[in-house]
């Protein structure tokens, strides 16, 4: 209830309204049509006031949020890519251990990939 929702959030309730006109918030809708906040609604709902506080105006609050999104969405995308580069780079590495090792009068170095040897040149003087 925006009652119990401005209570928790030591907002007027006629503010809580503003905030979800201006899209800040968006609570939740029971059967009848009444605004169900929930924990993480509280929780912005404290975040906009902290910042409203500290002289930012609900513009600048939009921005902020938006950016704050913006953030968590580029870190998740990030760990998608970083899982799918992972997952890439051991595909790679099982494809080269399953391939045959060609024989080679040359040693391989204890640190470069199966069935490649390293041939050192030396210029002639």
């Amino acid at each position: 209830m925006i009652s119990v929702a401005a209570q928790l959030s030591g907002l007027h309730p006629q503010t809580l309204r503003t905030y979800e006109r201006v899209g800040l918030i968006t609570p939740g809708r029971t059967g009848g049509g009444g605004r169900r906040y929930s924990y993480r609604d509280i929780e912005r709902l404290r975040e906009i006031a902290d910042l409203t506080a500290s002289g930012i105006g609900i513009e600048g609050v939009r921005r902020i949020l938006d950016l704050e999104n913006a953030v968590v969405a580029l870190r998740s995308r990030n760990a998608e890519l970083v899982a799918e580069l992972d997952a890439a780079h051991e595909a790679l590495r099982q494809a080269l251990a399953a391939r045959p090792v060609p024989r080679s009068n040359l040693p391989a170095l204890p640190d470069t990939p199966v069935g490649q040897s390293v041939v050192v040149w030396r210029r002639h003087s």
